[in-house]
Formats: C-alpha cells, sequence, structure tokens
C-alpha cells in the first residue's frame, strides 16, 4: 500500500516513515524542513529514510496549495495520509503566531482538500495534541470532556482542525482519525522539549529552567509506543458508516466515519521525579533555575486510553525508567 506522510522529516513522522518502509510499505514523505530547530537533525533522519527504495521525497510546505495538490494528483493510488506536519510548541505560539495560522490551519486544509480528491483514500489519521484540554481540571483526560477552552494559539488551532476535520468527514464521507498525543519523548526527538533541552544542558554544565517551581505532571509517552499506535490505526481500525444522511437520527449500526483518541502511557510523571530519572540516566545532577508558570502552559496531563485500548489495541509499554536511558543513549550517540 502507498501512505502519504506529512511532516516525514519531524520527530514522529521520520519514526512512523521508517516502521512502514522496514516492513515494505511504499511511503511519499513531504516536509519543508523549516527552521524552526535545527536543520541538520531534520537532514539526518531524512538520508535515513532516502536509504529505502521505497521513500519517495517532496521538500514542499503544506501551506502551498497548488504545490500540495500537485504532488497529490501524481500519485492516485495513496491509500492512507497520516498528517504529522505543524508547527509545534506552546511558548513559540507567542513569538510568531502566523506561522501556526499558516501551518495548522491552512495547511491541515489543503490537507483535507487532498483527501477529499483523492480516488482511493482509505483513511486519514492527523495528529492533534494533549494541549487542546487547556485548562481542565477532570483527571485523567478523556475524548468525551469538553475542550473549549484552549490555554494556548498552538491548542486553538489543534482543537480548530478537529473541528475541520469533523466537517469535512460529515461531508465527504473521508474516515478520519485524531490524535491527542501527550508529551512524546525519545531518540530523534525535537530539541524544543524538555527531554532533549534538560539532556543537552545537564551535560554541557548548564542550568534547566524549570516551571511553576517544578509544581507540574506530564504524560511522557515514549515514541515507540506512539509509532505503534499510529501503525495499528493505519492497519485494523475500520469505520460502519450507515446509509443515512449524517443529519437523520443515528441507528444502532451508524456512526460517523469520524474518531478521535488520547495516545499516551495513561501515567502522570511528576517532573520532578522525570528530572531525577534522568539524572540517573545521564550520571550527572541538573542545575535547576526555577521559574513560575509559563502562559499557555497547563500544570497536569494524563491521558485516559481507554477507547484505544479497546477499540484498536493500543497498550503503551514503555516507562520513563526504560524510555529516558533510550534517550540518552541515541542524543549522546548523535552528538559524540
Amino acid at each position: 500500500m502507498t501512505i502519504l506522510i506529512t511532516g516525514a522529516a519531524g520527530f514522529i513522522g521520520f519514526h512512523v516513515a521508517q516502521t512502514l518502509l522496514l516492513r515494505g510499505e511504499k511511503v511519499i514523505g513531504i516536509d519543508n524542513l523549516n527552521d524552526y530547530y535545527d536543520v541538520s537533525l531534520k537532514s539526518s533522519r531524512l538520508d535515513i529514510l532516502n536509504k529505502h527504495k521505497n521513500f519517495l521525497f517532496y521538500p514542499s510546505d503544506i501551506a502551498d496549495k497548488n504545490d500540495i495538490s500537485g504532488i497529490a494528483k501524481s500519485h492516485p493510488e495513496i491509500k492512507y495520509v497520516v498528517h504529522l506536519a505543524a508547527q509545534p510548541g506552546v511558548r513559540y505560539s507567542l513569538e510568531n503566531p502566523f506561522a501556526y495560522v499558516a501551518s495548522n490551519l491552512v495547511g491541515h486544509m489543503v490537507i483535507l482538500e487532498v483527501c477529499r480528491n483523492l480516488p482511493n483514500l482509505e483513511k486519514f489519521v492527523y495528529a492533534s495534541s494533549s494541549s487542546v484540554y487547556g485548562g481542565n481540571t477532570k483527571l485523567p483526560f478523556s475524548v468525551s470532556d469538553n475542550v473549549d477552552t484552549p490555554l494556548s494559539l498552538y491548542a486553538a488551532t489543534k482543537k480548530s482542525d478537529e473541528l475541520l476535520t469533523h466537517s469535512y468527514s460529515h461531508l465527504f464521507k473521508i474516515p478520519s482519525v485524531g490524535l491527542r498525543f501527550f508529551t512524546v519523548y525519545g531518540p530523534w526527538g525535537r530539541p524544543d522539549m524538555a527531554t532533549f533541552l534538560f539532556t543537552k544542558a545537564i551535560l554541557e554544565n548548564k542550568p534547566i529552567t524549570v516551571f511553576n517551581n517544578g509544581d507540574m505532571k506530564r504524560d511522557f509517552t515514549y515514541i515507540d509506543d506512539i509509532v505503534d499506535g499510529i501503525i495499528k490505526i493505519v492497519d485494523g481500525l475500520s469505520f460502519v458508516v450507515d446509509s443515512k444522511e449524517n443529519d437523520q437520527p443515528p441507528t444502532t449500526n451508524y456512526q460517523r466515519p469520524y474518531k478521535i483518541y488520547n495516545l499516551g502511557n495513561n501515567k502522570s510523571e511528576n517532573l520532578m521525579y522525570f528530572i531525577n530519572t534522568l539524572e540517573n540516566a545521564i550520571g550527572k545532577k541538573a542545575i535547576i533555575d526555577f521559574q513560575p508558570m509559563h502562559p499557555g502552559d497547563v500544570k497536569e496531563t494524563y491521558a485516559d486510553i481507554e477507547d484505544a485500548k479497546r477499540d484498536f489495541g493500543f497498550s503503551p509499554q514503555t516507562s520513563i525508567e526504560e524510555g529516558l536511558p533510550k534517550f540518552v543513549e541515541w542524543y549522546s550517540s548523535y552528538y559524540r
């Protein structure tokens, strides 16, 4: 089968593409290789993917409607679209808000139009974020919770993506799955994420910035578990769509071809324990610079994954005690 992956040179996109290529699938990758973080890291990921004969790469921006539409028309055989390209980061959205509008709103709309017109499309899978839960205080976060109070522009764009996708799923019967990722970390991770930032600073004997004086908790999810969830959705999650019009009362077997799931580790870790575990993996103590809560941040995240367990057997296997040493090992090797 042929899978289109946007953000193929990004952290999650790279791992998903590599997993699919290793089992013999054809992967068409799109990434604009922007400079939000070190482009050489993206290029290194891409170098690995380019070694596979079934990988075809386009250095394109998903917000470029004509370019992306042309790529899609050249590949009518595409059966699955895994849309992972986005402008990430809660804090950066305060500095460059229009980057989020271009990538996360315009870009998402362009990909939806591509899906609408692909003749052989069977499933659209896209990245949302745990940030959409905003100021919710009920834990763990469930996909049935109200998410109308985003605390950052990034979160607002991701919630908007879910709404846009619901509309297209309703209108054009596009089987669509949105995934709310919870603090993904692991080898080849993003340099703007805590695991990377903390590891780099500790090794360089520089202070790490810890917000809310360390009184925070996160559902840290190892990359292999995220990839496993995405692949399970591509391979196994099916939809039953009733022949009735979508505005009619649902029948017993009716469901819209639209789903949202949490992909998290189902465990909320104290930030200071996370730092201590990372220190043990590195073999050095951190110099900590405590700071108040950053605007747009949330105090705690915790994923309810019961729907994902039930519907496609999602079962995260990697604790931070196992995952953090693997990241440190990769970091030390890559930056040696």
